[in-house]
């Protein structure tokens, strides 16, 4: 009886979140005027008129600089609650840390040797 009261709990949360979004942006359609002209269907950049192309090559070294700084940001998000409750957990949990710092070292050193965080303009 207790576990199928959560299941509702829960499945009255995900209709919810489904429901509401989609009930929104329907009444927001019939409500508001649609009347498209040649100017309004324009592109728009900042009032004034693009110039050039749409589409610009980045470089890729962009993208993992990016991945890098993700992967370290998440990899504090694990250790700060490590690092709150350490008298709690012991050294068990210590060594799990340290191999879990060991394995991303590991994996900078792999970029590093692979010259993933030399930027080099080409």
């Amino acid at each position: 009886m207790e576990y199928s009261n959560n299941y509702v709990i829960v499945a009255i949360f995900i209709a919810l979140g489904i429901l509401l979004p989609v009930v929104a942006l329907t009444v927001g359609r019939f409500l508001r005027p649609s009347k498209p002209t040649e100017i309004k269907q324009s592109t728009y950049e900042s009032g004034n008129e693009p110039v050039g192309v749409g589409q610009v090559r980045f470089n890729i070294r962009y993208y993992l600089f990016a991945l890098m700084f993700v992967i370290f940001d998440v990899e504090t998000v694990f250790l700060y609650p490590w690092a709150v409750a350490y008298q709690q957990l012991g050294l068990f949990v210590l060594v799990e840390m340290l191999i879990f710092v060991a394995l991303l070292l590991v994996g900078l050193i792999y970029a590093w040797k692979k010259k993933v965080l030399k930027w080099n303009s080409i």
